[in-house]
């Protein structure tokens, strides 16, 4: 009887899951459009479902009460085996309580070495130290550089500021660490992807007047979310349903990050969460205008400001702190930046945060490297030694970014 009962058992959770692949493919062809611009459509559509598995199993778990279903989903990308390379020592170290892992060519070296301190991306809920373990590798053996990832804290357990402060602690410890490393202090560089480049962006801002640590000499921007404001600039209306960020992941990944209800959802979306005057204030800087003529050929249709949910502007006025907004920081600090790579994907939902903050940067002054990736899209550079599923956009990435860091 009880072998009789466990066959079921087995048998039903495998039909639920048949069920649930099935659901999840046919929803992801209804809500999902893969423009003919990205080449090897099938092998993102394959990584959108992938990415959409994990999170709806990780929905199921998290309304029994097991667990966050970010939490699941990163689990599950976690268990991805990690490559080894010879040339490379990789070691798991905690830089006071944030994890870190360290990856440092093996072949000796008879000057200090270029150091990169990386933060990965993931919307605040997903990536991981083992997540970006090749984009890192591949860093320190094509740069001959010392590279430190790091393990900062996820929402939506760990919420805004968290995830900078971790951010803040380890980039301090590795600062003042670089002789241990073997790290030149003129030639350190902070680089990360989507909010890593968020991160990448408020360490270069917060650290411009830590006058006792070294400066950092550059920042590398990949496909960066560098304002949490404006969800309706072209690249939001024209690239909300091409994965891997369609923009109800990218408004779910907002709500777990700063702790703001799902609810406003069409609030955000029609602009109405801010009042006009704050966005009479950041206009000069988010203002469509900012963005190149060809960027809104595939469309774009302006959104007028609606009346203020002064409900959902006290819960949200929190984007507008340079610390989720870089892109929003007065020009005394933006000035002083240090030399820029950027690099932006034609079909991200993210691209126009690049080229705003590319034109900011401009303005200014400072000097940038820009790169845009016709057939890009978000999360491309995680396709990096993915077998069949890499794509060539991100060895292309990988390429621009490797080279900008060469010069140093």
């Amino acid at each position: 009887m009880v072998v009789l009962a466990l066959t079921l058992f087995v048998g039903a959770i495998a039909v639920f899951s048949v069920g649930l692949l099935l659901w999840v493919i046919c929803r992801n062809f209804w809500t999902e459009h893969i423009p003919k611009g990205i080449t090897h459509p099938v092998r993102l559509r394959i990584l959108s479902c992938l990415l959409q598995l994990t999170m709806t199993w990780g929905m199921i778990f998290e309304k029994l009460g097991l667990c966050y279903a970010p939490q699941f989903a990163s689990f599950l990308h976690d268990l991805k085996p990690l490559k080894r390379d010879p040339d490379v020592v990789v070691t798991n170290l905690h830089f006071g309580t944030i994890p870190v892992k360290l990856y440092k060519p093996k072949e000796p070296s008879t000057i200090p070495r270029p150091g990169i301190i990386f933060f990965h991306g993931g919307g605040t809920i997903l990536g991981s130290l083992r997540t970006h373990h090749n984009v890192c590798l591949r860093l320190s053996k094509d740069c001959g550089s010392v590279v430190v990832s790091v393990g900062y804290r996820k929402s939506p357990m760990y919420k805004y500021p968290v995830m900078k402060d971790d951010c803040v602690a380890a980039t301090t410890h590795f600062l003042k660490s670089l002789h241990v490393y073997g790290v030149d202090p003129d030639r350190v560089v902070v680089c990360g992807d989507s909010i890593g480049g968020n991160a990448a962006a408020v360490i270069c801002q917060i650290f411009l007047n830590q006058t006792d640590l070294p400066r950092i000499r550059a920042q590398i921007l990949i496909y960066s979310t560098l304002q949490s404001v404006d969800f309706q600039s072209p690249s939001y209306q024209q690239n909300a349903h091409i994965p891997l960020l369609t923009w109800d992941l990218a408004f779910y990944c907002w709500c777990c990050h700063l702790g703001v209800s799902p609810s406003w959802k069409s609030v955000v979306k029609n602009c109405m969460h801010l009042p006009p005057e704050v966005w009479q204030k950041f206009r000069k800087w988010l203002g469509s205008e900012n963005i190149p003529e060809r960027f809104k050929k595939r469309g774009y249709q302006p959104i007028p400001l609606g009346p203020v949910n002064e409900d959902a502007y006290r819960e949200a006025n929190t984007a507008t702190d340079n610390v989720c907004s870089p892109l929003l920081a007065e020009d005394d600090i933006v000035s002083r930046l240090p030399e820029t790579c950027i690099v932006s994907c034609e079909y991200d939902l993210l691209r126009d945060h690049s080229l705003l903050y590319k034109k900011r940067l401009e303005d200014l002054g400072v000097p940038v490297t820009w790169h845009h990736m016709e057939d890009g899209f978000h999360g491309a550079l995680n396709t990096l030694d993915f077998g069949f599923l890499t794509l060539p956009c991100s060895s292309r990435i990988m390429d621009v970014v490797t080279q900008f860091i060469k010069r140093f």
